[in-house]
């Protein structure tokens, strides 16, 4: 049994294409892919905490209707496929860990240190930082393998500065190790190719 677990966050339809689409969503899969078939054969816990809203949920006031429980919108992108052996968390809130389950589920596990990844660093991956930090796991995050919510109208936002934003304030309130995905595996990751 491993001590470590491989969260991935939000990286569903409606998250990288659909209703809250977003393009860096698109660029982090294949890190993300290549830290999945690290941590599996590594023997680490993958976990998939997913939004699974139910109609009404507090978060539609902020971000409107997305990932609703049941629908394809809230399924994980194809290139991410769960596999057997990989936990599927939904979530109704930023946090992966409040309601559900997963605080039990590392324990049970034997996990002190989560690996926390997806979308978005400063929402999910922030709030999901503050419960692994109260509930004392340790915390990884991969800066090449997590990213901000782009708004596709506006261009003129520095997003570099804002990750980088996000990810110093998970070192400075919680002690997050930032790494990066080669880093965690032990080899280089090949970028994707865009045409």
């Amino acid at each position: 049994m491993s001590n470590k677990a491989v969260i991935i966050i939000d990286m569903l339809n409606d998250f990288v294409t659909g209703a809250l689409a977003n393009p860096a969503g698109e660029e982090i899969t294949p890190k993300i892919a290549a830290l999945l078939d690290h941590a599996r054969s590594e023997g680490w816990l993958v976990v998939f905490a997913n939004d699974a809203h139910m109609p009404g949920d507090y978060e539609e006031k902020v971000w409107g209707q997305h990932a609703l429980a049941g629908t394809p919108g809230a399924a994980v992108i194809p290139e991410l496929a769960p596999q057997d052996g990989d936990i599927e968390l939904p979530k109704r809130f930023y946090s992966s860990f409040y309601e559900t389950g997963l605080e039990s589920l590392l324990r049970q596990n034997g996990v002190t240190e989560v690996i926390l990844t997806g979308q978005h660093t400063n929402i999910c991956v922030r709030h999901t930082s503050s419960d692994a930090f109260n509930n004392g796991f340790e915390i990884s995050v991969p800066r090449d393998a997590t990213a901000m919510f782009r708004l596709p109208d506006h261009t003129d936002v520095d997003y570099a500065a804002m990750q980088q934003d996000a990810l110093d304030y998970l070192v400075n309130v919680y002690g997050a190790n930032i790494t990066t995905v080669a880093e965690l595996t032990g080899s280089p990751v090949r970028e994707a190719v865009t045409a």
